[in-house]
Formats: structure tokens, C-alpha cells, sequence
């Protein structure tokens, strides 16, 4: 082996790496995170686990990241244990699938079907078309179907150019003579486990283990226990992220470990169990990269259904070696509180999901503060003006909590969708959480009104109760708008912020006519003018809301342009319904 052998390696095993780093990324942009949804909403069983887990493996090209993917459902909650079991153990035989892709590298052959097999006749045509795709198409996902198509190509191509660059080696007594050392089960599972834990990935060192079976030096007996040890050390990576999770996500995690290093005991025994009784003839044959391909199906597939049945005695087992202690359910009661596993940022589409959960958890929490404030305007509650307090307190938390993780999201490679995606989220927390506080600022104003005994004359509760009425009606349909994506509901709104505006200057008017005919103080009157004012203030961020859900249905978000748009005399659907909402809430 010359040194632009070596060259020729270092090349074939870059772009082995990064297409498979691409193809990953791109199936996981094309999927938009439904994909790690449906695993989530159906795995009531364990069969449904297992089917689940070997599916979305396959498809997306990455056992860890559906693992990690499974930690995190357990660490917030959303699964337990005894569900992400199946999920593990589908996910183990789901990796197996890039290995058979792989495995085409070594097909042989004149027929011509045979040669259109070959990595060296298709993936320069699929390479070709992708970047066609790519330059041509503006959709974010075709886009996306493209880097796909590159990523494959640059995929088989890398692991052609390394079984090239090493097939020489055949000839060289030293790297047979390092292979045969394999052949020690010991060596073997340790050198695997390494390779894995090096790489990070199981799928791309088992590849290197099938470039280097090009070069026919590799035996049966040699690739056995290196492939078991790449299964061991897939754990790695599920290990160090849960890192800092709850007692039930570091069991998700040690379950994926003793699933493999039970199966790695269980396959060692009765393969050289029968190698010793039988003298197995095929144990020092040369293997080629369909033969690894076969040995790490079996493998996984074998150690699935011998460990099925006892699931729920590794549940147990893993409490067992992992105990709980009494300040561990503080712990779990916090990650299970609604936030967002920082797991999940590993599939950006999804973790973007969970955050509309939280979002949609925050706009319930605004809108009923804002309609227990506005009931508080009537009657004064402690228990009300509590829960208040306490939903105003979660709903800064939520915001905290919500925007760092959104900027650990926009550090990460996103699509054209999931970047508006998270722009629209961002801006709906911020609203939400200003909501909430104009709600507080309303409860203020009315504590002090009850502790003072302060009251308003009957005009002027009569016309806060319309103004209220209009406010609550605005809160709720922004926040419908908002969980439901619906479009039509939120063009509703900025015509009924507009009367909500008319409402304001009419009111302060007719109170500071009241002011200077002596019927109310000017204490009487500012703090009027607070509740207005908030009143005002929480339909101008219920305007934003509104605006953003319809500029990012149109793939843009340019909102003074569709403010100065909408607002136009010309546009009579917000005349008609500007109207409308004017003689609902006129004041007579």
C-alpha cells in the first residue's frame, strides 16, 4: 500500500462520513419531525416499539438518534420505561439497513442488471441528479429530497473508494497478520467497541469493517466478535446523554447497554459453543461486505427475539441497578413540568414540535389570566388573584426556558420551513408572556381598588364590561388561532384590535368628562386609565400574533406591510368586519 493509497483511503472514508452525515440530516428535514411523533403517540405495546423503532431507524439512518430520541421521551415524562424498551430494540435491527445498502460494493457480475447494482454505476447518476435539484429547485423540502440524493451518492461513493484504495493490502503479511489477532473474541468486541465509540457511529464503522473486507483477508472468525462490539459501543452516545436526566432516562439508557451486552454473552456462547462442538467449516472463510451485512442482521435480529419475551424483567433489572433516592422525585416532577427535553434538539423538526406544545400551553395560561382578570373587575377573589400570580410565574418561566432552547435550535443547520417555524414561535412566546403581564397589571389595579375601597360610577363599569367583553373575545380568538394554525380566525383579529383602539380613546373621553364634572377623582381616573391602557395593549399583542400566523401561512413575515395593507380603505373584508365588531361593542 503506497502513501496515495493511503490518500485515496483518507479521501473514501471523508466522504463516506459526510454523506452519510447529509443523507441523515436531510431524511430527518424531509420527515419534519412527524416521524419521531407518531413513535411517541404509538407505542402503547411493545410490538408496536419494536416495528416503530426498526421503521424510523431505517428511514432516518441513525440508531443513535432514535435512542437519544427514546431518553428523552422517558426523561420528560412523555414515555415510560417499559415503552422505549421495543423502541430500543427495533432500533438495534433498523441500523442494520445501511449496512445492506453498503453491501452492493461487492456485488460481481457481467450481466448488466448486475453491474447497475454497482455503486460505481448508479451513485454518479444519482449525484448528478441531486445537484440538479439542488441548483434549480426554491422548495425547501425538494431541496432537501436533493441533499438526500447527494448524501447517498457520496455515500457509496466514499465506501468504493475505500474498498479500492485498500485492496492491496491482501498482499500485506502485517495487516493479515493484525487481523488474525481478531479472531480473539476479546480483541475483537474491544476493537469494535472502540471503532464505534470513535466514530459515534455504529453504521459508519461497521461500513469500514466491510471496505476492509474488499481486501479478502477478513475472516468469518475475525469479523464476529468486531461486529458485536460495534452493537456495544452504539451505547456510547445514548450513555453520554443521559448525562444530568432523571433516574428513568439514565434506566432508558442503561437498558440499551445491558440489551446489547446480554445479546453480545448470548450470541459469543452459541456461536463458539458450536464452533467448538462442530469445528464450524465457514469460521476461517473470507467474508465480503454481504457477509457483514448478513452477520450484523443476525445478530441483531437474534438478540431481539431471545430478549422480547423478558422485557419487563429488564425494566426491573434496570430499577434494581438503579435505585431511587428521596430527593430524586423533586427531580423528576421538574423535568416532567412541561419544558422541553434538550435531547429532542438532535431532531431539530421535532424538538421545534414539542416547542408549539409548550407554546400552545403558554397561550392557554395568558388567555386564562386575562379572563380571570376581567372577571376580577366585577368581584375580587384572593383564591383568583393567587392562581394568577402562580400562572404568571410559569408563564416567565416558560419564556425563559422556551427562547434559550429556541436559540440552541437557530444554531443548528434549518430548512427554509423550520426557520420560520421557529421565528414564529419566538415571537408568540414573547406576546404570550406580555399578555400574561398586562393581566397582572390589571389584578394590581383592582387589589388596590378592594384594599382602599375604591369603586368606579356605573358608567364607568358599564363601559369597562364592554371593552372587557371585546378584549376577551380577542384573547380567545388569537389563542385559538394560534393552537389551530387557522388562518381565516386570526384575519379576524386586527379589525377588532382597531375597534378595541376606538374603544380606548372613546373611553378615555368619556371618563375625563366625568373627571371634570367632579363624578370621580383623579385617582378614580388613573387607574381607569390603567385598565384601559392594558386592556388596549393586550389586543395589540394579540394583533401580533395574528399577524405573524398569517404572513408565515403566506412564507413571509413582513408585518407593517401587511398591517398598512390590511388597513387599506380599499379592503372590504376588514371594513365589513370592522363594522361588525364596531356595533357589538359600540357604547350607548
Amino acid at each position: 500500500m503506497t502513501i496515495f493509497d493511503l490518500l485515496t483511503l483518507l479521501g473514501g472514508l471523508a466522504m463516506f462520513l459526510f454523506g452519510m452525515s447529509v443523507m441523515g440530516d436531510s431524511l430527518e428535514k424531509v420527515s419534519g419531525g412527524k416521524l419521531e411523533s407518531i413513535l411517541e403517540k404509538m407505542t402503547d405495546n411493545r410490538i408496536k416499539g419494536v416495528l416503530l423503532g426498526l421503521v424510523v431507524t431505517a428511514i432516518i439512518q441513525s440508531s443513535g438518534a432514535v435512542t437519544v430520541m427514546a431518553v428523552g421521551f422517558v426523561n420528560s415524562g412523555i414515555m415510560a420505561l417499559r415503552q422505549v424498551i421495543g423502541i430500543i430494540m427495533g432500533a438495534n435491527i433498523g441500523t442494520t439497513v445501511t449496512a445492506w445498502l453498503l453491501s452492493l460494493t461487492g456485488i460481481e457480475g457481467s450481466n448488466i442488471f448486475l453491474q447497475l447494482l454497482k455503486p460505481s454505476s448508479f451513485a454518479p447518476v444519482l449525484a448528478f441528479i441531486g445537484i440538479v435539484l439542488y441548483m434549480f429547485s426554491k422548495n425547501d423540502k425538494k431541496k432537501s429530497v436533493s441533499t438526500i440524493l447527494i448524501g447517498f451518492a457520496l455515500l457509496m461513493i466514499g465506501m468504493d473508494t475505500m474498498s479500492s484504495s485498500v485492496e492491496g493490502l491482501k498482499n500485506v503479511p502485517e495487516f493479515t497478520g493484525i487481523l488474525t489477532k481478531f479472531t480473539n473474541p476479546l480483541l475483537g468486541v474491544i476493537a469494535g467497541f472502540l471503532l464505534t465509540t470513535v466514530m459515534q457511529s455504529s453504521s459508519a464503522s461497521v461500513g469500514i469493517l466491510q471496505a476492509l473486507s474488499s481486501t479478502g483477508s477478513v475472516t468469518v472468525g475475525a469479523a464476529f466478535p468486531i461486529i458485536l462490539g460495534q452493537n456495544i459501543g452504539s451505547c456510547t452516545t445514548v450513555l453520554l446523554s443521559s448525562i444530568g436526566a432523571n433516574k428513568n432516562a439514565k434506566r432508558a439508557a442503561g437498558a440499551h447497554l445491558m440489551f446489547n451486552v446480554i445479546g453480545v454473552l448470548l450470541a459469543m456462547a452459541c456461536f463458539y459453543g458450536a464452533n467448538a462442538l462442530f469445528d464450524l467449516p465457514f469460521f476461517d472463510k473470507a467474508v465480503n461486505p454481504a457477509a457483514i451485512a448478513i452477520i450484523h442482521s443476525v445478530f441483531n435480529i437474534f438478540a431481539t427475539v431471545v430478549l422480547f419475551p423478558f422485557g419487563n424483567q429488564l425494566e426491573k433489572l434496570m430499577c434494581v441497578l438503579i435505585k431511587d433516592k428521596p430527593e430524586d422525585k423533586a427531580q423528576a416532577e421538574a423535568s416532567e413540568s412541561g419544558l422541553v427535553d434538550e435531547r429532542f434538539i438532535i431532531t431539530p423538526s421535532y424538538a421545534l414540535e414539542k416547542v408549539k406544545e409548550k407554546c400552545d400551553q403558554m397561550a392557554t395560561l395568558a388567555k386564562t389570566n386575562i379572563s380571570m382578570s376581567l372577571d376580577f373587575l366585577k368581584v375580587y377573589s384572593s383564591s383568583k388573584d393567587e392562581k394568577i400570580q402562580q400562572n404568571e410565574k410559569l408563564l416567565d418561566r416558560y419564556e425563559d426556558e422556551l427562547e434559550t432552547y429556541l436559540v440552541k435550535i437557530s444554531a443548528l443547520d434549518l430548512g427554509v420551513t423550520d426557520s420560520m417555524r421557529l421565528s414564529e414561535y419566538s415571537h408568540a412566546i414573547g406576546n404570550f408572556e406580555r399578555i400574561g403581564d398586562y393581566g397582572v397589571n390589571i389584578l394590581k389595579t383592582k387589589r388596590k381598588m378592594h384594599k382602599e375601597h375604591i369603586h368606579f360610577t356605573e358608567d364607568a363599569n358599564r363601559e369597562l364590561d364592554i371593552m372587557g367583553r371585546a378584549v376577551k373575545e380577542i384573547i380567545e380568538n388569537s389563542t385559538t388561532a394560534f393552537i389551530n394554525d387557522d388562518v381565516e380566525l386570526a384575519q379576524t383579529i386586527e379589525p377588532l384590535e382597531q375597534v378595541i383602539d376606538n374603544l380606548k380613546a372613546e373611553l378615555r373621553a368619556k371618563h375625563s368628562k366625568r373627571m371634570n364634572d367632579g363624578e370621580c377623582t383623579i385617582e378614580n381616573g388613573i387607574l381607569f386609565f390603567d385598565i384601559i391602557n392594558a386592556f388596549e395593549r393586550i389586543a395589540d399583542h394579540c394583533s401580533n400574533l395574528a399577524v405573524c400566523i398569517i404572513e408565515l401561512s403566506q412564507g413571509s413575515y413582513q408585518t407593517h406591510s401587511y398591517l398598512k395593507g390590511v388597513k387599506n380603505s380599499g379592503n372590504t373584508g376588514f371594513m365589513k368586519s370592522f363594522e361588525e365588531y364596531l356595533n357589538k361593542y359600540a357604547i350607548r
